[in-house]
């Protein structure tokens, strides 16, 4: 990888593929283990955001918790894993749900949860509901 400044190494292309997990079944209901799992992590570690254009929610953990990733991907059909990425002395693991796997597996989810959630979150959650998920 490119040695510098560690601005110009944040468009750095990842050393690993996409991992996408596009299912053309249904999201299998998650027991309350794996439920509140995911749950725990994302209100937790993740970020709730988007791009302007649609709703996401990002976890970024250092790879060190690449199982718990692969373990992401089983219980979010849809959902993404990008890296590893190596930046400013990190090296890090990003996974990422938006669109349908937002709307369709966290979301339902997220709403039983409202009262934890920050009103930023809120804000991505109710969007990702609507029209920019």
């Amino acid at each position: 990888m490119k040695q510098g400044h560690p601005a110009e190494n944040r468009s750095a292309r990842p050393e690993v593929a996409i991992t996408d997990t596009h299912s053309t079944h249904p999201p299998t209901p998650l027991n309350d283990f794996h439920q509140g799992l995911l749950l725990g992590i994302l209100i937790g570690e993740g970020s709730f955001g988007g791009d302007g254009k649609q709703p996401q929610i990002t976890l970024r953990m250092h790879t060190r918790h690449q199982r718990l990733f692969e373990r992401l991907l089983e219980l979010v059909p849809g959902s993404k894993l990008y890296g590893p990425y190596d930046h400013g002395g990190r090296r890090y693991f990003q996974w990422m749900a938006r669109g349908q796997v937002l709307r369709d597996t966290l979301l339902p989810m997220l709403d039983g949860v409202r009262l934890v959630l920050d009103a930023a979150a809120m804000g991505v959650v109710c969007n990702a509901g609507t029209d920019g998920g």
